[in-house]
């Protein structure tokens, strides 16, 4: 029987969506690449195959389970099976240079940001932010690694030097534009199957490591800790969101044959958007869906629904 398979590596973050599945009696199975092998001999299942492999697997014990699920995906693809959010998505899962690159290419402005490896080429890019406030970031991240806000190269220089440093896993740093919000609060845009969801408002006041998700921290985000904490929700799903931009990420997503996906934004003080994650691991925050009646889950189990209705159903003609 064809089913669903889904590639990841965090079975905390997956249950939210088996529980959608068991819910609309869709067959599945779940492959957990922390270890694994691929008999580069015999041809995979007939099936859909979705991957939601994430950036930071390495933080949970996980360093090599983006470059196996690599392996296990090009097979795949190889044998011509359909996989939603392919060997292009996870490119771009795991590296926020390539990420920008393809912003900037479909006219959708990011922070400038420079790519150094070595600390001494951190701190020669980091002279090019002079006068300015600026962050280093993580190239491969999520969970906020590596984010730091610096207003001197002083200060800089002192925690690149210093004990404190966190290294890349992949070596890269970024040192990048910081792009004040007068709100403090970012905007993160959902898509599935390529269409746009639903748009989530997240108040950043308490700091750079926020996610959508219920028990997890895996957001990149970069804008400024306030002094004090609204009393409002964290997560709030934008009700009237009609921003053009959206426009041009569903081009993005397109191009790059991204199927699911959630789209970081920030506005400075004069409205100018910037653009700074593409997360392919995309997850949700229950409150604010509950409160809203939209749930990213649910929408995402029935279009894995359809892509396998659809196979069966040119299997059988």
């Amino acid at each position: 029987m064809k089913k669903v398979y889904i590639i990841h590596e965090n079975d905390e973050w997956t249950d939210h969506l088996t529980k959608r599945l068991d819910e609309l009696q869709v067959p599945y199975e779940a492959w957990h690449l922390d270890q694994g092998t691929v008999n580069l001999a015999e041809a995979p299942p007939e099936g859909i195959f979705y991957s939601r492999m994430s950036a930071s697997s390495h933080t949970r014990g996980h360093r090599y389970a983006p470059e196996l699920a690599a392996g296990v995906i090009a097979w795949l693809e190889a044998h011509g099976r359909k996989v939603l959010n392919g060997s292009r998505a996870l490119q771009l899962e795991v590296s926020k240079v390539v990420q920008y690159l393809e912003l900037e290419a479909h006219g959708v402005k990011t922070p400038k940001t420079i790519a150094a490896v070595g600390k001494d080429q951190i701190l020669q890019a980091a002279e090019q932010f002079s006068g300015k406030p600026f962050i280093t970031k993580h190239n491969r991240a999520g969970k906020g690694l590596g984010v730091q806000l610096f207003h001197s190269y002083q200060g800089l220089k002192e925690y690149v030097l210093g004990p404190d440093f966190e290294e890349p896993v992949d070596g890269i740093t970024l040192i990048q534009d910081y792009i004040e919000s007068p709100e403090s609060y970012i905007t993160r845009c959902e898509f599935v199957g390529g269409k746009f969801v639903y748009a989530v408002r997240v108040d950043t006041s308490e700091g750079f490591e926020l996610c959508p998700a219920d028990a997890c921290q895996i957001g990149d985000l970069f804008c400024p800790a306030g002094e004090e904490t609204p009393a409002k929700p964290k997560f709030q799903i934008q009700e009237d969101f009609n921003e053009s931009i959206i426009e041009n990420y569903m081009r993005v997503l397109a191009d790059n044959k991204i199927h699911v996906a959630g789209i970081e934004f920030i506005k400075d003080k004069d409205g100018t958007i910037y653009t700074y994650d593409i997360n392919t691991n995309t997850n949700y925050n229950s409150d604010a869906e509950a409160a809203a009646g939209k749930y990213g889950m649910l929408e995402l189990a029935k279009f894995l629904q359809q892509q396998l209705d659809s196979l069966n159903a040119a299997t059988v003609q």
